[in-house]
């Protein structure tokens, strides 16, 4: 029987993982512990996930709590989902990330990876998660970290660098490309299989081929692209024109999505028509509660707590609950993870996290040697790489010039803005986020700001 420990249960991945885990024979006799600051969520999901324990019969045994340490002691997995400040993706201070860097002509989509709101991102949620570190360290020192929260590679490097523990950040990027490029081929899941290596959210497809021949499906992809038949492939077309750009000029299908990628690299944000040309929409006003399709499972169909939906047992194309039955069954589980760059990517630097091809099993998260990416690839990578390791040094040497380093050199920003515009756009950041930044200062982070 495993301990479960998810921290941020009121974020999507606490009821979607749960019912990954319950998905799972190997799993279902687990202890899932739901932990959020907010109460009134934790206490939704906690309910959806009883209700779903109860429907199907499970031996699974559910706690919850506000108090992380009263569910950490003898954990075997911590998972983190956690958005510090404020909501993930509205409200404050998300929307000052995107709103003011937007007055110096700086035009993100998501903030939230490699960018001017990213690294701010990064600078006010490591703290926290650091802390997280300290607590596994005390309660469950042998327990595996797996970590959902962005920016992953920022925070897998601050986890790494800055504790003892033993950790692995998780993404969708790779299984959700992979799937989209096999629907847009006319295939199957298990039609194809992949190679991918780079940093998160932005790998690269070194290898897509159809699984029962091997056969190279690039010149499909190419074809299909060029000779579009049905009205999905023709939408494709607009969804993924980024994507679609980066293949055709650097040769290779990277991670993620349209709007996602169109932010880490200068070429594709940087003036009005520009974004018009790879149908990059402007991003409107955020809301400042989640709604419509931005609710969770358990918040839909919902009238003050009546109603109150359960989960349907049915694996997602989250790896999480693969990883920990690796783990617990040494029957090994194949997967793409963020982990520290040990000689796996051998032309990107060291003290780095990249996304490589890993197993899990008896012996934990083992990741595979890729060697060189191709030079060209690896000079896109190292461009963003280079900002996320000076504000990872700012964080924990406690140096607030590199943060200013880490923007200054952003592709984007340095595209758009001089030197002295930037230093004017990181000072008003810094000062908007006011509070928030308290902790950069400090060893000891207290609480009262996550919103886990």
């Amino acid at each position: 029987m495993a301990k479960i420990v998810i921290i941020g249960a009121g974020s999507g991945f606490g009821s979607r993982l749960s019912i990954d885990i319950m998905s799972r024979e190997a799993l279902r006799d687990s202890t899932i512990c739901l932990c959020d600051l907010h109460e009134g969520r934790l206490k939704r999901v906690t309910d959806y996930v009883k209700a779903t324990v109860e429907k199907y019969h499970l031996p699974t045994k559910i706690e919850s709590s506000t108090d992380r340490t009263k569910l950490l002691p003898g954990a075997d997995f911590v998972i983190t989902s956690v958005a510090v400040g404020g909501g993930a993706y509205y409200g404050f201070p998300f929307r000052e990330e995107v709103e003011i860097p937007r007055k110096y002509g700086v035009d993100q989509a998501v903030a939230d990876t490699y960018s001017v709101g990213a690294t701010f991102r990064l600078l006010r949620t490591a703290p926290v998660q650091l802390q997280i570190c300290r607590d596994i360290e005390k309660y469950c020192p042998n327990a595996w970290l797996l970590n959902h929260t962005n920016p992953m590679v920022g925070l897998t490097m601050v986890h790494s660098l800055g504790s003892g523990v033993k950790n692995v950040g998780i993404c969708h990027g790779v299984q959700n490309t992979a799937h989209e490029l096999a629907e847009f081929l006319g295939l199957k899941d298990d039609e194809v299989t992949y190679k991918v290596s780079g940093i998160n959210h932005l790998a690269w497809f070194l290898q897509y081929q159809r699984a029962d021949t091997g056969e190279d499906l690039y010149p499909l992809i190419r074809e299909t692209l060029a000779n579009p038949q049905t009205e999905a492939q023709k939408e494709f077309l607009t969804k993924e024109a980024v994507r679609i750009e980066v293949l055709n000029k650097f040769g290779y299908f990277p991670t993620e999505s349209n709007h996602h990628d169109s932010e880490y690299m200068p070429y594709f944000r940087r003036t009005p028509e520009l974004r018009e040309f790879y149908h990059l929409t402007f991003r409107r006003p955020i809301p400042d509660r989640l709604s419509g399709a931005m609710a969770r499972d358990w918040m839909k169909d919902s009238v003050e707590g009546e109603g109150q939906l359960t989960g349907e047992l049915k694996l997602s194309r989250e790896y999480t609950s693969g990883i920990m039955e690796g783990i617990l069954t040494d029957k090994p589980f194949r997967f793409n993870g963020n982990v520290m760059n040990k000689g796996l990517i051998t032309n990107l630097p060291a003290k780095l996290c990249v996304e490589v091809p890993c197993f899990a099993d008896r012996f934990g998260v083992n990741p595979t040697v890729v060697g060189d990416l191709p030079t060209h690839l690896a000079g896109i990578n190292h461009a963003n790489a280079v900002c996320v390791q000076l504000a990872v040094e700012s964080i924990l040497e406690k140096d607030k010039e590199k943060a200013f380093y880490a923007i200054a050199l952003d592709p984007n920003v340095a595209s758009t803005n001089s030197l002295d515009n930037i230093r004017k756009m990181f000072n008003e950041l810094w000062d908007a986020e006011g509070d928030l930044m308290e902790w950069y200062w400090k060893d000891h982070v207290t609480e009262r700001y996550a919103l886990e």
